[in-house]
């Protein structure tokens, strides 16, 4: 069982680390915060200045810059789940005549995100230019808290509509800024919000159609070597019943691969299934995952400053939501924005 701990521990550790980082991003002044720049101030002693400064270039080339790291990163992930499941799970499946349409509802899912992957790393989300600017300031009120009038880009040089916001890494304002997906290489807003929709609820479909069927082999497997009725001598030489963790154990050293993809693809569907939740939840509401940071950090800084009465008033609400209905067909047909003579 040493194998089967060592993986537990791995998998608890990923998931505490990703926890953490969760908790720590939305503050501004984090223990994880502080105690990376220590590090980073302790790093800088020892290593070389010119090892330094190509250390900052990559990393705000990466992070920074548009660039295809994660969406080379993303197919590949992809590639290597589909080869997994086509040469081994769909192999195991088919001759254990699981049904056709079971087994090809994977790949009809595939074409379905790649169509929605192209158009969201493709598709303008809704940048604003001189020429439709004077038409999206008409479309949305300025709320007064998160949005106020008359605030200039100084990148663009132009005012900023109601619920539009610069991205720095492409350098441009968005029109119903939701926020850069290094995933698509491209910013999600007012144009392309459907289709990043759609991607994460088929790519979220994907993982959990790979879960389910991996799962069932493994099941079967199980049930056709009547395994759950055996026995086994342990190290002590007394004869045990076989239990949930010797079955998984003979799983791993049986079908290493397919038990390992099947870990991360469950673990992929619980973790897409979340942000798919969050994201309805902003589409019923009718709210930007940029909106509903600003109001939380707009609503801690109304907590502290409660003392004075004058800031009361300038509490965050939502005035853009118009009911679940209307703002799901918001995100599918926005609001239309005419094209002027563009400006001199």
């Amino acid at each position: 069982m040493d194998f089967l701990t060592l993986f537990l521990i791995y998998l608890a550790f990923v998931l505490a680390a990703g926890a953490l980082l969760c908790i720590c991003s939305g503050r501004k002044e984090s223990f994880f915060t502080r105690s990376a720049n220590g590090a980073s101030q302790v790093l800088s002693l020892v290593i070389p200045a010119q090892l330094q400064r190509a250390m900052q270039r990559t990393c705000h080339r990466l992070f920074h810059t548009r660039n295809c790291l994660f969406v080379a990163l993303h197919l590949a992930l992809q590639a290597a789940v589909y080869g997994e499941y086509t040469w081994e799970v769909a192999v195991y499946c088919w001759e254990l005549q699981f049904p056709l349409l079971l087994l090809l509802l994977p790949y009809l899912l595939l074409v379905g995100n790649m169509g929605c992957f192209i158009l969201c790393s493709w598709a303008d989300p809704g940048i604003i230019t001189t020429s439709n600017h004077s038409s999206l300031v008409k479309i949305y009120a300025y709320d007064g808290v998160l949005f106020q009038r008359g605030i200039v880009c100084p990148t663009c040089h132009m005012e900023k509509p109601a619920r539009s916001k610069h991205c720095s890494i492409c350098s441009v304002c968005v029109h119903r800024f939701d926020h850069h997906c290094v995933w698509v290489n491209n910013c999600i807003g007012a144009s392309n919000a459907k289709h990043f929709f759609f991607y994460l609820l088929t790519l979220t479909a994907m993982a959990a159609a790979i879960t389910s069927i991996s799962a069932a082999l493994l099941i079967q497997v199980v049930l056709l070597s009547d395994m759950l009725h055996g026995k086994y001598i342990d190290e002590q030489g007394q004869e045990r019943a076989v239990g949930l963790l010797f079955i998984v154990q003979h799983l791993f050293l049986t079908f290493p691969r397919i038990v390992f993809m099947l870990g991360f693809v469950l673990l992929l569907t619980l973790v897409l299934g979340a942000y798919c939740c969050f994201i309805l939840y902003l589409t019923l509401t009718n709210q930007t995952s940029n909106e509903w940071y600003k109001s939380r950090r707009s609503g801690e800084c109304c907590h502290h400053l409660t003392f004075q009465p004058q800031l009361r008033e300038a509490v965050y609400k939502n005035i853009y939501s118009k009911g679940a209905w209307v703002n799901l067909k918001e995100i599918f047909r926005p609001p239309p924005v005419l094209e002027g003579k563009k400006k001199t």
